[in-house]
């Protein structure tokens, strides 16, 4: 299984951030499995910001939730996230990330993107 982040390395204050994982050797609509994305900040830790279910569910990091979408296109086998007015506190390194069975533990991971907020 291999992921593959994709999307714009800058992005202006208060617009939309968006990201897309291509998910490849494995289905997204495959039961049990749950993808998410994550950030990490610059000196800073891992953040979880949500996922995408096999099913079509959705959840998301309760700080992040009101500007947090996730949706998903199964004919292309891709993910994607969504963070409306994003402030340069947003800048980090965003993965996408598969969990099985929802135990919040990755087995696999994109290389990462960096997302950059800033005039």
């Amino acid at each position: 299984v291999q992921l593959q982040e994709s999307g714009p390395g800058l992005v202006k204050p208060s617009q939309t951030l968006s990201l897309t994982c291509t998910v490849s050797g494995g289905s997204i609509t495959t039961e049990h499995y749950y993808w998410s994305w994550i950030r990490q900040p610059p000196g800073k830790g891992l953040e979880w910001i949500g996922y995408m279910a096999y099913s079509g569910s959705t959840d998301y990091s309760p700080s992040l939730k009101s500007r947090t979408s996730i949706s998903r296109d199964t004919s292309k086998n891709q993910f994607t996230l969504q963070l409306t007015s994003v402030t340069p506190e947003r800048t980090a390194v965003y993965y996408c990330a598969r969990d099985e069975g929802l135990g919040y533990s990755y087995d696999y991971w994109g290389q990462g993107t960096q997302v950059t907020v800033s005039v």
